[in-house]
Order: structure tokens, then C-alpha cells, then sequence
């Protein structure tokens, strides 16, 4: 059964500022340097009139993974991630996010939104789903992918936001 990924973050910065920044591909390739692992890197990038489209790889070495994961994966994991955005209305940006382990049959999806605070920030809102179809173990793996995910999300968030402060 898939877990659910619900990830929730607030910046001092405004939604518009926010969006550029996460977009940025110099952002992104800084992003991936410190926290992508081996072989990370930007497969593609575009951004156009109120839209943005990139896939990126993650490197993670066999000795990072749980040791149930290490039993189906016990080679240095690939993960390939694409992310899309749309403007959705004043300071609002909706988009999805598509997750791929090549050779495994797991995947995440989900949905992502960037919006206004009332406090002239923003918020970030990520839901999605880990689904890995393997009998008797898939849960336990999918608890720890979600687990995972989720200090990936709060790591990138905390990266942005220094970028962001640094850049703007």
C-alpha cells in the first residue's frame, strides 16, 4: 500500500522571489553539488513564460541505504526526479513532481504548490505517495523512502533559502 509524503515549509521571502530561486539553474546546479550525491547532476532545464520543467539525478552509495533496502538495491542507488511548475495566478504556482529509481519498480509522485502567506511570505506544500510493489517487505521500504524523502525536502528547502538570501 502506497505511504503518503507530506511535506509543509514557510519563507520570509514572497512566492515570486521563492519561484525564481527553486527554478534557478544555477540554483539547482549548486543545490545538486552539495546535496545530490555521486554522478548528481541537471539532465534538463527549462524555463519558459510562466512555466519550468527540470529533471535531475541523485547519487546515493549502497552504504547510505537501510539495510532491508541494501538486500534489493545493493549497488550505489540512481534517482531520477523531474519537477514542473506552472504560474497559477498572482504570487501562485502549482506543479508536479515524478520520482524514478531505474532498475527498481518504486516511484514517488505527487503534487506541489507555492503560494502567498498572509504575512507577505510564502508557503510550500508538497503531497505525494511512495509506491513500492514488493510483497512482504515494500511497506517497511516505502516507510523509510518516505522518510527519506522528506529530510531531502527539508535539506533542499534550507539550501534555497540561503541561496535566496545570498543572491537576492
Amino acid at each position: 500500500m502506497p505511504r503518503p509524503i507530506r511535506y509543509r515549509t514557510r519563507s520570509t521571502h514572497p512566492a515570486d522571489a521563492l519561484y525564481a530561486a527553486m527554478v534557478n539553474r544555477d540554483q539547482l546546479e549548486a543545490r545538486l553539488a552539495e546535496l545530490g550525491g555521486k554522478g548528481a547532476e541537471l539532465l534538463e532545464h527549462t524555463v519558459g513564460d510562466g512555466s519550468a520543467r527540470y529533471r535531475l539525478r541523485h547519487g546515493l552509495a549502497a552504504d547510505q541505504l537501510p539495510p532491508v533496502a541494501r538486500v534489493f538495491m545493493p549497488d550505489d542507488l540512481v534517482i531520477e526526479r523531474t519537477e514542473t511548475w506552472r504560474h497559477d495566478g498572482e504570487s501562485r504556482y502549482t506543479g508536479d513532481v515524478q520520482v524514478s529509481i531505474p532498475g527498481t519498480p518504486g516511484k514517488v509522485s505527487g503534487s506541489q504548490t507555492l503560494g502567498s502567506s498572509e504575512d507577505g511570505g510564502s508557503e510550500l506544500a508538497i503531497d505525494g505517495q511512495v509506491e513500492i510493489p514488493v510483497p512482504f517487505i515494500g511497506g517497511k521500504i516505502e516507510d523509510i523512502v518516505a522518510t527519506q524523502v522528506g529530510q531531502l525536502l527539508g535539506a533542499e528547502n534550507e539550501f534555497t533559502q540561503r541561496w535566496l538570501a545570498a543572491n537576492s
